[in-house]
């Protein structure tokens, strides 16, 4: 359904760094950037998710999250743990949450501009 998602944010660097770290851990890259956007996903040239440089950026408001599937709960606990270093704040650490189905393993930040994210897988345990 969806081609790509744009987030507008305020400092491109620091954002880079932690799209790069919650992205590189769930199988991600970067596929293209330039002065003023950088592209993720998994073939050159073909973005998922664009981070565009806005100096007036501002995140959703309250409800709005951005959900990314991760292929293994170490995945998930990877992402977790290269967004805190990334300057990430934590919104939900990485664990099981039944009220979203029995096998939903999954872990929340925020990024530096305010944009809330998860990495999350529905299997059971390896």
């Amino acid at each position: 359904m969806i081609h790509h998602l744009s987030l507008g944010v305020r400092n491109l660097h620091a954002s880079m760094r932690f799209y790069d770290g919650i992205l590189g851990a769930l199988g991600f890259r970067r596929v293209f950037e330039d002065d003023e956007a950088i592209g993720y996903g998994l073939e050159d040239d073909e973005d998922i998710l664009c981070l565009k440089q806005r100096d007036d950026a501002a995140a959703p408001g309250p409800g709005f999250h951005l959900a990314f599937a991760a292929p293994t709960r170490a995945a998930v606990d990877a992402f977790h743990a290269a967004g805190l270093r990334a300057g990430g704040a934590d919104n939900g650490a990485p664990g099981l949450r039944p009220d979203y189905g029995p096998h939903y393993y999954a872990a929340f930040l925020v990024d530096p501009d305010g944009h809330r994210v998860e990495a999350v897988v529905k299997g059971p345990a390896a």
